[in-house]
């Protein structure tokens, strides 16, 4: 039998398991995970929904026959406390006679931070907070920043040959059917895919999740495109069911803007995009339209640029074991890459039939 901090801890885990699956998809709130336990069973499990409401504790805590008097409930980050367009969890786990919440970490939400544990323990509810803080923090680590007047949640993927070719000069793909599948479940985790017209051009990319009930979660992408090449007929453009796609630009031509903009492209046209202010502008753009969970899918001029900057959180990198030789090839430099060191630690435990896929923390 597990003992009582075990099992704390082991539910703990569940509530963030929740969290995960709609993580990139909550719209300005974060995505929460909720737990409830009686009698060291799991009796109920939610997550914030899509677009962030209704909040993971308000699912949770649905009428469904259930008697939650007297459980357990672990949630993955503090109850809200403020009433909004929904009335505040507190009250709903107040009103459920819940015995005992867990929760890893505050809300940074001013509205709400450090006031629920005060607000249940006077209905005599044991409070305890601080569960897998250090995991909390980390995973939370973009809606923090949304909060913040920083740059926002940026990771990157790559997709790589045993000698480090980013391209092929024979074939479309470098990695197998079952990366491409795990890229598209990747895409789901994030609200905003980052990528270049370059990139768009050379491979008619769609960018979004092609997997059997993730249709809905793919994100808004941004188009980087400083001398407007993107082609007017890609697929990206033509795709009836694209979600929003941003397109930053220094080039002002109308008629080509125009035709974008019938096809639902918002596009802002710059003075310049050339230096680190530059991008951090189109940044603080993106940031106010709520988008805290960026996904760079580019080829390596732009990877090197962010990289060099040290603004990447995490690089996913898929790794073949094919090489590519004589028909192997790199637009850019492919020196950082060269430099990241590729552990065992980093390597994700998922079975992609030869290939291989690290998770590289750079922050």
């Amino acid at each position: 039998m597990r003992s009582k901090q075990n099992n704390n801890l082991f539910f703990s885990k569940l509530a963030f398991e929740q969290a995960s699956i709609n993580l990139g998809s909550t719209g300005l709130n974060p995505s929460v995970g909720c737990v409830v336990v009686k009698n060291d069973s799991v009796v109920s499990s939610a997550r914030t929904s899509i677009n962030g409401r209704p909040h993971a504790e308000h699912n949770a805590l649905l009428d469904q026959g259930i008697n939650f008097k007297n459980s357990i409930l672990y949630v993955s980050m503090e109850p809200c406390v403020h009433y909004g367009k929904t009335s505040p969890c507190v009250n709903k786990i107040i009103k459920k006679k819940i015995k005992k919440v867990f929760f890893s970490i505050n809300d940074v939400d001013e509205r709400t931070s450090g006031k629920a544990k005060k607000i249940l323990e006077k209905k005599n509810i044991f409070v305890k907070q601080g569960l897998l803080k250090k995991y909390g923090t980390k995973f939370y680590k973009s809606y923090f920043l949304k909060s913040k007047k920083s740059l926002p949640f940026i990771d990157a993927k790559i997709a790589i040959s045993h000698d480090y070719f980013t391209k092929d000069k024979k074939t479309k793909w470098i990695t197998n059917f079952n990366s491409r599948k795990i890229v598209h479940l990747l895409r789901s985790q994030y609200d905003c895919i980052i990528s270049t017209s370059k990139s768009i051009n050379d491979d008619n990319s769609l960018l979004n999740c092609r997997i059997d009930g993730l249709e809905n979660r793919s994100p808004s992408i941004v188009i980087i495109d400083r001398n407007f090449k993107l082609k007017k007929k890609s697929k990206i453009i033509t795709n009836k069911n694209k979600k929003k796609i941003y397109l930053f630009t220094t080039i002002n031509d109308k008629i080509k803007q125009n035709y974008f903009k019938k096809h639902g492209v918002k596009v802002y046209t710059l003075d310049k995009m050339n230096t680190f202010q530059d991008y951090k502008k189109i940044f603080d753009i993106l940031k106010k339209k709520g988008f805290s969970r960026f996904l760079v899918e580019a080829g390596l001029s732009f990877l090197n640029f962010l990289l060099d900057k040290k603004i990447v959180y995490n690089l996913y990198i898929f790794k073949t074991n094919r090489k590519l030789k004589q028909n192997g090839k790199n637009n850019r430099s492919n020196l950082f890459l060269k430099k990241i060191i590729l552990k065992k630690k980093d390597r994700i435990k998922v079975n992609l039939f030869g290939d291989k896929l690290y998770k590289v923390a750079l922050k």
